[in-house]
C-alpha cells in the first residue's frame, strides 16, 4: 500500500526518498499526537489485523495489510489495534511509535536497494533521516526533555516568566526588539535553547529566522506551530489556558 488512494510512488534520488520519508514520518506523528483520538477510536480491538499507514502526502490510515504477496513496499507492524485495551494508552503509543520508526526506516532503505543507492549515498540518506527526532521521541516527550538537558535550570524558568510565554513567534518584530536589550552573548545562549525546542507535533526544531507562529500548551508544557495544532495567532489572543489536542482528549477520555 504506497499512496491514499493514488499512484504509487517511487522516489529514486536520495533527496526524494528523504522526502517521501519525511512526508510519512509527518503523517504518523500527526496520528498519534493532534489526532490520536481518532486514531485510537479507529484501532478497534474487535476487528482484524490493522496496521497504521503513512503517505508521503502526510496523510495516514488505518487499515489491513496488502494481500499481495510479497507486498510492493515493507508492511507496517500488524495488529496494532489488538493490544489499544490492554495496556496504558501512552504505553501503547509508544509501542505503535517505536514500531512506526522501524518501518519507516525499512521503507526507505527498500527504496535505497532497489534503486542502487551506493554506500556513500545510504549514508548520506540515514543523515538526514537520524537528524530528525524519531516518531517515538517525540510520542512519548523524550524529544523536549533532550533539549532541556542542555539548557539550565535558570534560563528555563526565565523563558516560562516572559509575558506573552505562549506566543513565541506572535511577530518576527516584537521577538527583535526584545532582543535588543540583551548582550551578545545572552543572545547567543537564547538563540541555541530557541532551536532546540520541538514541536510536538510534527518534531520539528524552531526555526529562529522563520516568520512562524508557536503556542506552548499549558499542561504537558510542550511547543506547538500554530499550523500543526490549527491555531492562528488571533485564535490565541483569546485562549487563557492552551491545552493541546493530546491533553484535551486525556481529560474528555478520563
Amino acid at each position: 500500500m504506497d499512496a491514499a488512494g493514488g499512484a504509487p510512488y517511487n522516489p529514486r534520488s536520495v533527496n526524494e526518498v528523504f522526502r517521501d520519508f519525511k512526508g510519512r514520518r509527518a503523517a504518523i506523528v500527526k496520528a498519534l499526537t493532534t489526532d490520536v483520538e481518532l486514531f485510537y477510536q479507529q484501532c478497534d480491538p474487535d476487528k482484524e489485523n490493522l496496521c497504521l499507514y503513512g503517505f508521503p502526502n502526510e496523510h495516514w490510515e488505518v487499515n489491513l495489510p496488502a494481500e499481495e504477496v510479497p507486498p510492493e513496499l515493507p508492511e507496517p507492524a500488524l495488529g496494532i489495534n489488538f493490544a489499544r485495551d490492554g495496556m496504558e494508552e501512552k504505553d501503547w503509543l509508544s509501542l505503535v511509535a517505536v514500531h512506526s520508526d522501524s518501518w519507516l526506516i525499512s521503507v526507505a532503505m527498500y527504496f535505497g536497494a532497489r534503486f542502487g543507492f551506493d554506500k556513500a549515498d545510504r549514508k548520506n540518506l540515514f543523515s538526514m533521516m537520524n537528524d530528525l527526532p524519531t516518531i517515538f521521541e517525540v510520542v512519548a516527550g523524550k524529544a523536549k526533555k533532550q533539549g532541556k538537558e542542555k539548557s539550565s535550570v535558570s534560563s528555563h524558568d526565565n523563558n516560562k516568566s516572559k509575558p506573552n510565554s505562549k506566543r513565541v513567534s506572535e511577530s518576527q518584530e516584537k521577538y527583535s526588539k526584545s532582543m535588543e536589550s540583551k548582550d551578545e552573548g545572552a543572545l547567543e545562549k537564547d538563540d541555541e535553547e530557541h532551536g532546540e525546542t520541538l514541536c510536538g507535533a510534527c518534531g520539528e526544531n524552531y526555526a529562529i529566522d522563520a516568520d512562524e507562529f508557536w503556542i506552548c500548551c499549558d499542561i504537558c508544557e510542550r511547543w506547538f506551530h500554530g499550523k500543526c495544532v490549527r491555531i492562528t495567532p488571533a485564535k490565541a489572543e483569546s485562549i487563557k489556558h492552551y491545552k493541546c489536542p493530546s491533553c484535551s482528549n486525556k481529560k474528555a477520555r478520563q
